[in-house]
């Protein structure tokens, strides 16, 4: 039986985490949660899984979590939770559940920046890393990477994408690995004419044709700001260079990505759109579980079909390469910039074109303040200063 954390636990990644370890009592156990600001279902999750540590990150809500615990009061009256778990609240009480007890493996269901010193501090705590927090390597990868080696731990991607490269790449011998393929959905977008993008709305955007996902990422996706970020992560799970780093679309997203060799076979991991296959991958590997899910059947996928993205509709890809290419501490800035701009899109506050806009002048803003070798305070200064910089680009503007 493996022991894990789920950080994030009542978000998308979480919750199927928690699916997952459900359904498989026998392999997995719970020993951490951390959740954001869902108390009701939090305490549903605590009452389902008696962990033994517990934080939510509003501190708001501490003393109802501790209450509510030590009452019994679970989803429903008659849920009971006789036990005693130490509960916490805050970005320190998450730290905390992160590097906690003998839990083996983390996995890092926090959306954005925020999930970053918590995976620091379960590395430090010699944990292993199922990683489903993309920015962890985007804007930390200059500090993370050093700390995986140093603590000997794991580090496997828990997301669709870099799973399948992950998969794929099992037996293939070092320097085998040719380009990486990315497929990308294409988003609420794919089939809009560009010149319509000035107009939509956030209801638009959040109108995903393939996956359920939390709303960040679903504008991500309506953006393909998220195939930028998967290159940057890719390029630091894989140690490929920029230019052998590919994105496809593929409306179908059944081919999760593909990787190419250098005798040009290509390998692809393929599936119905099911984020609990990438999960269980990398809480398991390097074994394989049974599971009664459904099964791919190729005849009822139908045809796949693939194009090139369009650079005029997605302008945040190439403001990811850009980025990337620059080094330093300069994708943790896009990386801000974006979350920073999709939260003010989703509070209606500016436009969806507004989002690469904000994010091209701030990288532009940061060129002569980049360094080389970033250490972590430069990391979390460059994602405090360019959360603020698109703030300050849209102070006199009101729609």
């Amino acid at each position: 039986m493996k022991k894990i954390t789920i950080l994030g636990s009542t978000g998308s990644i979480g919750t199927q985490t928690l699916d997952i370890a459900e359904q498989y009592p026998d392999q997995f156990q719970v020993i951490g949660l951390a959740a954001g600001s869902n108390l009701k279902l939090f305490l549903e999750q605590i009452r389902r899984f008696r962990p033994k540590i517990v934080s939510i990150c509003d501190k708001d809500r501490y003393v109802e979590l501790k209450d509510a615990i030590a009452q019994g009061a679970a989803a429903s009256p008659n849920a009971s939770l006789d036990y005693s778990p130490i509960v916490l609240a805050g970005n320190e009480g998450v730290v905390e559940v992160a590097r906690y007890g003998d839990a083996e493996t983390v996995v890092t269901g926090i959306v954005g920046c925020a999930g970053l010193l918590p995976t620091i501090a379960a590395i430090e705590a010699r944990k292993d890393i199922a990683l489903a927090n993309k920015e962890t390597l985007i804007a930390g990868g200059p500090v993370v990477l050093p700390l995986v080696e140093k603590y000997g731990v794991k580090l496997l991607p828990a997301d669709s994408e870099h799973s399948a490269i992950f998969q794929c790449l099992q037996g293939v011998p070092q320097g085998g690995l040719r380009r990486i393929i990315l497929t990308a959905s294409g988003g609420a977008f794919r089939d809009y004419p560009t010149e319509k993008l000035a107009s939509v709305t956030v209801q638009d955007a959040l109108k995903h044709p393939n996956w359920s996902m939390g709303k960040k990422i679903t504008i991500d996706s309506a953006t393909l700001m998220n195939k930028g970020l998967e290159v940057i992560e890719a390029h630091f799970l894989f140690g490929m260079n920029y230019d052998d780093i590919d994105i496809v679309i593929h409306p179908q997203s059944i081919i999760h990505s593909l990787i190419e060799l250098q005798d040009t076979s290509v390998l692809a991991q393929l599936g119905w759109p099911d984020m609990r296959l990438p999960l269980l991958y990398a809480l398991s590997w390097p074994e394989r579980i049974y599971t009664d899910w459904e099964r791919l059947d190729l005849v009822k996928a139908g045809s796949l079909t693939f194009r090139e993205p369009d650079h005029d509709k997605y302008p945040c890809m190439q403001l990811a390469y850009a980025a990337g290419r620059s080094g330093g501490a300069m994708s943790a800035v896009l990386n801000a910039a974006n979350e920073q701009a999709v939260a003010l899109f989703l509070e209606e506050k500016i436009r969806f074109l507004d989002i690469p806009r904000a994010i091209e002048t701030v990288c532009d803003r940061f060129v002569s303040q980049n360094t080389t070798t970033p250490t972590l305070e430069d990391i979390l200064e460059a994602d405090r200063w360019a959360r603020q910089e698109v703030i300050n680009c849209f102070a006199s503007i009101s729609y």
